[in-house]
């Protein structure tokens, strides 16, 4: 998770933590469907306009680290070492996130994401969310246009890598299986996508 800075960032990102563990303590306690935002509300002592300021719904309080694992997806490509290919980075974020995603006391959560039909479809558009930010990093990284086809493709796969690992019986061999086709992948269509980028024009000064 990121660290806030500053004293009113840090407690705003307390207050925020505050209400989502409340929220999951509450929906694991008696099952999502049958806590409201108020009971959450009360079970954090904030407003609910307070508890709105932080989360835009209820499905948004299962998934209190959506931002961060965004950013952090993103970062991925464009924090990376100079001389460090994209794809193996791309990976070593994947692979993080798995391990947080699978660690003791995930189960339930999962499980109870499962069997709603809100927290799936949620779920859904936040991967699609995160595939697009993914997309947009990996071109502006090569100079593309953020609409590039290869680009949102690798994206997509990324994302898909977490959520079937997620699913397996070994994470992270499951994440190795399949950034080995993932990198397979991106190794035709960088080639591809070099070899059609036009030449830059030559100014005068470079005639």
């Amino acid at each position: 998770m990121t660290v806030p800075s500053g004293r009113r960032e840090r407690k705003k990102a307390a207050t925020r933590q505050k209400i989502a563990d409340a929220a999951l303590r509450l929906f694991l306690e008696r099952g999502y469907d049958a806590v409201g935002i108020r009971d959450v509300a009360a079970e954090a002592d904030v407003a609910v306009t307070t508890l709105f300021s932080h989360f835009a719904s209820k499905e948004a309080l299962v998934f209190e680290q959506d931002q961060d694992f965004e950013q952090r997806l993103t970062q991925a490509v464009t924090d990376r070492a100079p001389d460090e290919p994209l794809v193996p980075a791309l990976r070593r974020e994947i692979q993080a996130l798995v391990r947080h995603c699978t660690a003791d006391g995930a189960a339930p959560i999962w499980r109870m994401i499962d069997e709603s039909p809100d927290l799936r479809e949620y779920e859904e558009s936040m991967r699609l969310r995160h595939a697009e930010s993914l997309a947009m990093a990996i071109a502006a990284d090569l100079d593309l246009p953020p609409a590039t086809t290869a680009c949102r493709t690798i994206a997509r796969f990324a994302i898909d890598a977490y959520s079937l690992a997620r699913e397996a019986t070994d994470p992270e061999a499951a994440v190795n299986e399949i950034f080995q086709m993932i990198e397979a992948a991106w190794k035709a269509a960088h080639e591809s996508l070099l070899s059609a980028k036009p030449e830059p024009t030559p100014t005068a000064k470079s005639r």
